[in-house]
Parts: structure tokens; sequence; C-alpha cells
């Protein structure tokens, strides 16, 4: 084995603990997130998602910013119903009734808690936020048309 063999291995093995925050609570970009919705709407959506109420609040405060048409063209967009569901290079990012085949939460749920962590930068989504998600997917996904069902790339929240 050489001396390069040797440094990869090393950098390697130390790669996860380098990306990790200092707490232990996330990635140096994104750390352990607090959720977006009170704790009136997690008792809610237990019962009945509401995409306004529930869902967009989550997807434009985590998602939307960098997944849009103008942030990564031609590639996963949450800017609308028709765009989020529209089959893509990798795959469809939301498919009404299938969660475990929804691009948005399997890549949400299979990224390395240390190094690739959705968002990258920001406040990470919460398992409560996630919940809401996969159950507003499994129950059918039901997005707006129009207005209230447009997600704003720019939103910041308190606007």
């Amino acid at each position: 084995m050489n001396t390069r063999s040797i440094f990869i291995i090393v950098m390697a093995a130390g790669l996860p603990a380098a990306c990790s925050h200092p707490n232990g609570n996330g990635s140096e970009t994104s750390p352990a997130g607090k959720t977006v919705l009170s704790a009136a709407a997690l008792k809610d959506a237990q019962t009945r998602v509401d995409f306004r109420q529930h869902v967009k609040p989550v997807l434009e405060t985590k998602c939307v910013m960098c997944h849009n048409r103008k942030t990564l063209p031609g590639r996963m967009s949450l800017e609308n119903k028709k765009l989020a569901m529209a089959r893509g290079a990798t795959g469809i990012p939301i498919v009404p009734g299938h969660p475990e085949q929804s691009l948005l939460l399997t890549n949400i749920k299979s990224a390395h808690a240390h190094v690739n962590v959705m968002p990258p930068v920001g406040e990470r989504i919460t398992k409560d936020e996630l919940a809401v998600l996969t159950k507003w997917i499994k129950d059918g996904a039901q997005w707006p048309e129009g207005r209230a069902g447009r997600l704003d790339p720019d939103w910041k929240p308190g606007e």
C-alpha cells in the first residue's frame, strides 16, 4: 500500500466526523431543524393534512428555495403541482398515494445523516414534518391549482 492509498483511507474515515455539527445535531451546513408547524397544526395533521396549512409552509421554508426551475434548471422543481408531479431525469418528485415512490421523500430519507442532508443549507426537515409530508402523499397529495398552489422560491419566513 502506498502513501497515497493510506492518505485516501484516512481522509475517508474522518470525513463523516469532519462534516458533523459540533454538538452532534446535524451537518455543519444543516443543523437539526425546528418544525415550522405549530403544535396545533401538527396535531390536526395526524387526522387530515391540508396543503395550505401543513404542506406549503414546510415546502416553502425548507425545499423550494433550491428545488425550483431557476436554481436547479432541469432538476426537481416544487414550484407548483404540475412540476412537482412531473417525471424528471431522476424520477417523479411526488407520486400521489405512493410515498415510497416519491423522489422527494426517498431523497430525504436516504440522505447520510452527517454529510448529505436536506436541505443542505439551513435547518433540516424534522421528523414531524417528514411524517406530515408522508401522510399527505399517502392520502393522495391534494394540491390546489392557481395561486394557492404556487410556491415562491424567494419567500422568506415572516413575509
